[in-house]
């Protein structure tokens, strides 16, 4: 099947077409005639399969056909809601692209920055919003905008939107939606939760469902190393020698190891930037777009901030720290192969991360390919588990026992460093 075979009109072949997609995923091959039908969508797609193509392309279509010339200022007639910032931007730029031959304005609208610009673009009149939650309800709250003509509604990453506490959010917002209206649902699980709040949005919805998240996209290749800890900076700069690595998007487990990898790699002369949760949002955007237009080589971020992420030709993924919850994974990896291209993963597992990958494994139902004879290869097997203490109270001295240096608190093991040229010099992640 190929696109000119959806029904589509003229000026969204020609912008697809310039985007050089030759013929629909299976999830776009599935969503967008049923949602030019007019029918509502429950759709279970995990991130890659073409998700944000698959509804933007019919809503700008009907609405591109139902545009009405002698409207004195243009109305929101389509809006999508979805988590993050860096989601929202994703979907902004799909429908950018594929809207650019037609009349419809859209805009997107996010926390974190001033609302000015913002306000300005909706009162000059837009078709489509794409929005966060809480932004929102902002606007909302303060009448500088009204959702009141809404003809099409997305809920957009619908899982992450209840991980992320915006259930009580969506709540407010339906209260206020129009009851006619055509609505789309998307997430990548649908536990019973989810399923609850899709029956409160949806009418009688035709169901879609796309490589469900105990899948991973086939494409991939899956590459794992067994190295310790404290040589894993030193794996990743050995990697990043390969000059085919001209991208590499590596994610860690925490804020704080994001900045040490960062500092690491610069170090070294090698252009890296790290995006999380502590970063500014004009950070982490600055830092996206240098990624996207390659100024950045590498790419350093938490599970959080990385939701979004949406890089064309992304074909490296590194998990520096593999995570500790198997779904996560699947997620991480799902930032390359995109679009049926081609996709490789790096997970760096040490002693302790063995259970996690044993978990990853069973809920992909393949092993990763290990790539054996590297030159810092995994020598301390048997590593100390790191323990959270609760502090004791010593009623005789009233002091914190555990903490407590001169009551003899326990030391930190030292770290250990396992080279192929002997040890290495402290200061190593």
């Amino acid at each position: 099947m190929t696109f000119n075979s959806l029904d589509l009109i003229e000026p969204i072949i020609k912008a697809v077409d310039q985007q050089g997609y030759k013929a629909p995923t299976p999830i776009q091959e599935q969503s967008i005639p049923l949602i030019l039908e007019g029918k509502d969508i429950l759709g279970c797609a995990q991130t890659g399969t073409g998700k944000t193509a698959a509804f933007s392309i019919p809503i700008i279509q009907l609405l591109e056909n139902s545009v009405k010339p002698t409207a004195k200022r243009k109305r929101i007639r389509g809006l999508i809601v979805t988590p993050t910032r860096e989601l929202a931007i994703q979907i902004g730029e799909s429908f950018e692209a594929y809207g650019r031959f037609t009349s419809l304005k859209h805009t997107v609208i996010y926390g974190g920055v001033k609302q000015i610009k913002q306000v300005a673009r909706i009162k000059a009149g837009v078709d489509v919003l794409v929005a966060t939650p809480g932004r929102l309800l902002d606007l909302m709250d303060q009448k500088l905008l009204s959702i009141r003509d809404v003809e099409m509604f997305v809920l957009d990453e619908a899982d992450r939107m209840l991980d992320m506490g915006f259930i009580h959010d969506i709540k407010r917002l339906l209260k206020v939606l129009p009851k006619q209206r055509q609505s789309l649902f998307f997430s990548a699980t649908m536990p019973p939760n989810i399923m609850k709040l899709a029956d409160s949005i949806l009418n009688n919805p035709e169901k879609v469902s796309v490589a469900p998240v105990s899948s991973t996209v086939d494409i991939i290749e899956q590459y794992v190393y067994f190295v310790d800890k404290p040589n894993k900076s030193f794996l990743l700069q050995d990697l990043l020698k390969d000059e085919k690595i001209d991208s590499v998007l590596v994610f860690t487990r925490t804020k704080h190891g994001a900045d040490k990898v960062v500092r690491h790699l610069k170090k070294k002369n090698i252009r890296a930037e790290a995006i999380h949760g502590n970063k500014s949002q004009n950070a982490r955007q600055n830092a996206l777009n240098n990624f996207k237009d390659k100024t950045t080589r590498v790419l350093v971020a938490t599970d959080i901030a990385a939701r979004g992420i949406d890089v064309d030709r992304l074909k490296y993924v590194i998990n520096f720290d593999l995570p500790n919850i198997s779904e996560t994974y699947v997620h991480r990896i799902g930032r390359t192969g995109r679009a049926g291209r081609e996709g490789i993963s790096y997970s760096f597992c040490d002693a302790i991360e063995k259970e996690y990958l044993r978990d990853i494994e069973k809920l992909i139902k393949k092993k990763l390919t290990l790539i054996d004879g590297h030159d810092f290869p995994l020598m301390d097997h048997d590593p100390p588990k790191p323990q959270q203490q609760q502090g004791q109270r010593n009623k005789s001295s009233k002091k914190t026992a555990v903490t407590s240096k001169k009551e003899g608190a326990a030391k930190k093991p030292k770290r250990k460093f396992y080279a192929k040229k002997g040890v290495r010099k402290k200061g190593a992640i």
